[in-house]
């Protein structure tokens, strides 16, 4: 296998010229177990065509005691909560990744399977925004959660729901998840087009709901402070679901509100070096900059011409920060191995989201004829955006300094003791015995023994500063996996591998020999 794997690689370095993609890895097989990877995260009652076997039905009474069906959604990392916002921004960028590389995820044969994973999302939605002004924000508490180490077939946890509405708002998860569902409108236009206005229908509720009575939804749900308190506040996800509605209906309304709002929430002040699921600025700068680009809108006035100059001006802000071309400190850090580092709790999801967004731009830019992008230190080839996204995505799949896949089950080498109770404790299918709340700590939680299900397909939290990294079931920083890490990187792994199966094409490799696959 050694040699083969070598003789690959020398083909196609020799039969692929430069700049390309060359296939160091295999995208293809990183999509397909990314999209996998939602099935072990899925909460209510598994369909038959449940592919990660050793999961098994749970929280089939959430909302039982409010008089709601809240069965479904997603669980958002290694425990059993049902966060609302984190949940949304995974759906988001699911569908973002879907709309821009849809026809790449076809070609590699997974189009249904991330329809699945976007719809596993929103049809909980739909349940979850019962009224026109009451959305459901939150299933369970991380605080007796946490207490307790227990498969989710087994949950004793109390199933409290919590919401929003009127008299308690929450702008931010109201607009994160009216622009979850704008996007898989779009999404799912072609393909279910009923369902697709059941979910814009949904979307602009929500947005005039989040709108109309603004407030941080952290203050109304006080669980949720400790562990998604929304730090950047309601105006990025108002600014963001307004340009997903205007990408989902074309309705210049939508735009006009991101113009005219663009100074006051801050989408044209803030010069930001992250996105995630809390911090949507520079998510919503590439999202103002592509109308621009690609003149998206015909006869703009000069005043949103004008706007949307400054948007783009904080998107390639953002985008040269990566890049390390800003200057004053403005750049994101790097480790020696090469990989962007914003903090040590989970920093992967900083790099996957980074990684998303070079990605689209690249794209942007070469759609626009634009050929260079030009920051602080320098011009950039628009190229260079994708090449850059590609290191952290090699980063991620084991090209560092450990040798190891930081994506669960690529590879020969990843972490194997993932902070997850599912994954740490025997599968239910194989022993429906009960585990109780303690329990699971005193006989899982402490064994120095892999996890006995691989959660294929999960982005751990990823190593610190130094590119250090321990695989230790105790060390959740690192170790705990999230939803929205491996989200934004289904959308790059389809267009690496797209790209490298179109320069394997040019070119066959000798005896018909594959890469390197996992």
């Amino acid at each position: 296998m050694v040699s083969i794997s070598i003789v690959c690689l020398l083909s196609l370095f020799l039969l692929l010229p430069s700049p390309t993609i060359t296939a160091a890895f295999n995208y293809k097989s990183a999509l397909s177990k990314s999209l996998l990877y939602f099935e072990s995260q899925r909460s209510g009652h598994l369909p038959h065509t449940q592919r990660a076997t050793w999961r098994h039905h749970s929280g089939l009474a959430d909302g039982l005691q409010q008089g709601v069906d809240l069965i479904g959604g997603y669980y958002d990392a290694g425990d059993h909560v049902k966060f609302g916002l984190p949940m949304a921004f995974t759906v988001t960028m699911l569908s973002w990744g879907a709309a821009e590389y849809g026809e790449e995820i076809a070609a590699a044969g997974e189009e249904r399977h991330v329809l699945e994973a976007i719809k596993w999302g929103t049809d909980y939605f739909v349940k979850a925004h019962s009224e026109a002004n009451v959305l459901w924000a939150e299933v369970g508490d991380g605080d007796t959660d946490h207490y307790c180490w227990q498969r989710p077939e087994d949950m004793t946890t109390p199933r409290q729901a919590y919401k929003i509405d009127t008299n308690k708002p929450g702008s931010d998860l109201a607009g994160e998840t009216a622009a979850a569902m704008a996007a898989a409108s779009v999404v799912f236009r072609k393909s279910d087009p009923h369902y697709s206005q059941l979910l814009l229908h949904h979307a602009q509720q929500l947005f005039e709901f989040g709108d109309k009575y603004r407030g941080n939804y952290d203050k109304s749900v006080e669980k949720v402070r400790s562990f998604y308190g929304s730090v950047s506040g309601y105006m990025d996800e108002l600014l963001w679901a307004a340009l997903w509605l205007h990408r989902a209906t074309g309705k210049r309304e939508y735009l006009d509100y991101a113009v005219a709002n663009g100074v006051f929430f801050g989408g044209t002040e803030w010069s930001i070096k992250e996105f995630s699921w809390d911090v949507k600025f520079a998510g919503i700068q590439v999202l103002a900059a592509k109308i621009l680009l690609l003149e998206e809108e015909e006869q703009l006035p000069e005043s949103h011409q004008k706007v949307l100059q400054q948007y783009r001006a904080k998107a390639e802000h953002y985008i040269c920060s990566c890049l390390n071309k800003n200057n004053n400190g403005s750049n994101v850090l790097r480790t020696p191995g090469g990989l962007l580092f914003v903090r040590p709790w989970n920093n992967m999801q900083y790099v996957s989201t980074a990684a998303f967004l070079l990605t689209i731009y690249s794209d942007y830019l070469t759609a626009a004829s634009e050929k260079e992008l030009h920051c602080y230190e320098g011009t950039v080839p628009a190229a260079d955006l994708l090449d850059f996204a590609k290191t952290q995505a090699d980063y991620i799949l084991g090209n560092n300094p450990n040798g190891l896949s930081y994506l669960v089950g690529f590879g020969r080498r990843y972490p194997t003791r993932v902070h997850h109770r599912g994954s740490s404790i025997v599968a239910y299918r194989e022993s429906q015995g009960f585990i109780g709340c303690t329990q699971g700590y005193d006989e899982w939680y402490s064994r120095r023994k892999p996890n006995p299900n691989v959660i294929v397909g999960a982005i751990v939290g990823g190593p610190g500063l130094r590119d250090e990294f321990l695989d230790e079931r105790g060390n959740y920083m690192q170790t705990e996996a999230c939803t929205y890490n491996t989200a934004p990187m289904v959308g790059v792994f389809a267009k690496l591998n797209s790209l490298a199966q179109t320069n394997l094409s040019k070119g066959s490799l000798p005896g018909g020999l594959k890469c390197l696959g996992s």
